[in-house]
Parts: C-alpha cells; sequence; structure tokens
C-alpha cells in the first residue's frame, strides 16, 4: 500500500515540555489508520502538527494526488473532539455552514443553490436537512459530530483527520457513528486517521493501528496483531483490563 502520508522523526515541543520524541510512520493510501495511546501520548499534538497548528521538526510529507508537498485546505479534513460554541452566539447551522463555504457575509444572505448543497452535505453524513436551521449549541452530541463531519468532508479531502469523534455521543450511536466512518473511507477512498481510545472500535475498522507512548510510536501493525494484550501492555501499561464490548 503506496503511503499517502509519511512522518520522519517528528519532534514537538509544548510549553518547554517535549510532546512528539522522535515519531516516525506513515499512513497508507486509502486506509483506516487508528492512533492508541494513553492521555498525553501525544495523540493530538500528532494530528495538530500535521494540521501545521504547532511547530515542529523532522518532516512531514504529503502524497496527494496533485503532487503538493504541504496540504492545502481541501486536501485535509478535520473532525476535532469537542467544538467549543460560544451562547452568547446564536450560530445555526446553516450559518456555520455559511461563514464556511461564502466569501461574503453571511448577513447578506445565502443563495438558494448553496442552501441546497448544504443539504447534500448532511445527507452524505445521514444527518438531517432540517438540522440546518437548529442552533449549534443545542444539538446533541451525534447531530453536532455530523455536522463536523460534513463540513470536514467539503470540497474532497484526501485524508480525514478525526480527534475522538465520537467522545459526544451517545453510547448506542457510537458505533453507527464509526460505521458512517468506514463507509465513507470505502465509498470516497478517503485516508483516515483516527484517535480513539475504544480498542474495539480499532479492531472493527482499521486496517492499520499506530501505538503511541511517550511521543513515540511504540508499536504498530495490522489490528488482530496489536490488540493483543501482550501487546496493548507495551502502550497501556501492565495490570490493565481490557473488556472488549459488540454493539
Amino acid at each position: 500500500m503506496k503511503p499517502l502520508v509519511t512522518i520522519d522523526d517528528l519532534h514537538v515541543t509544548l510549553g518547554g515540555r517535549p510532546v512528539l520524541r522522535g515519531l516516525s510512520c506513515a499512513l497508507g493510501r486509502g486506509q483506516i489508520t487508528a492512533v492508541l495511546g494513553l492521555n498525553g501520548s501525544g495523540k493530538t499534538t500528532m494530528l495538530r502538527a500535521l494540521l501545521t497548528e504547532v511547530a515542529y521538526t523532522g518532516h512531514i510529507r504529503f502524497h496527494c494526488g496533485h503532487d503538493h508537498s504541504r496540504p492545502a485546505p481541501e486536501h485535509v479534513g478535520y473532525v476535532p473532539q469537542k467544538l467549543h460554541i460560544d451562547t452568547n452566539l446564536p450560530l445555526t447551522v446553516r450559518d456555520l455552514f455559511g461563514l464556511a463555504l461564502m466569501r461574503r457575509p453571511i448577513f447578506f444572505g445565502i443563495p438558494r443553490a448553496l442552501t441546497e448543497h448544504m443539504k447534500a452535505m448532511l445527507a452524505q453524513v445521514r444527518a438531517r436537512a432540517d438540522l440546518l436551521d437548529s442552533p449549534m449549541d443545542k444539538l446533541s452530541g451525534g447531530e453536532r459530530q455530523k455536522v463536523l463531519l460534513a463540513l470536514a468532508l467539503h470540497p474532497n479531502p484526501e485524508l480525514l483527520l478525526l480527534d475522538e469523534p465520537a467522545a459526544g455521543v451517545d453510547f448506542q450511536d457510537q458505533e453507527k457513528f464509526y460505521d458512517l466512518i468506514a463507509r465513507l473511507n470505502r465509498e470516497r477512498d478517503v485516508t483516515v486517521l483516527l484517535v480513539s481510545h475504544d480498542v474495539s472500535v480499532v479492531s472493527r475498522h482499521a486496517h492499520h493501528v499506530l501505538c503511541l507512548r511517550d511521543g513515540q510510536v511504540r508499536c504498530q501493525g495490522h489490528p488482530a496483531e496489536v490488540t493483543r494484550p501482550e501487546m496493548l501492555e507495551q502502550v497501556f501499561g501492565a495490570n490493565q483490563a481490557l473488556y472488549p464490548h459488540t454493539h
């Protein structure tokens, strides 16, 4: 499998503390790569480095279809773990989409053709069209993450970064959300980098797993290999119980 991204000897220091310490790996083109690790192991910082949100040393190379040496916004989509919304700002889903998609201020109005495009964006993540008029701060966790996913998929990224995307989703809906990610991966051939603490999700959906500890890749490979207890012990430490679940 050819890589879409190669990372070599990546170092990031935040607040005077080393977070990534020589991290090296590759993201297979068209694959779902999952990242496992304890809090503080560098998972989110790795995503932020890919988004060039933090300074780093080392090399990140994007082998995009258009041979860009660095990603342009249309080539990388990002779904954060949580979106902080100012409750004093009456922002609807339509407003959020308009701010992202329009060059002119949204108070001039949103064209009907763009509204239809927004509905199509929601449809591709199996969200209701009537969410457009819903305030962002009134959405459920699952609805909010679908809205962010729809926005991340515009206009057609080659790489999709997901930082614990189902963390705010009700437990019974989490599996449906990850099924949606897997479907998008298959149908759109989008490469996915997924941060998750849920080993069962990783086992079911990922093609490749990276195990981070202390800012380095401690183990990697096929989920069936990496999620064995003796391998997980390298990431989460000894005396950690593993309780797989199926829903």
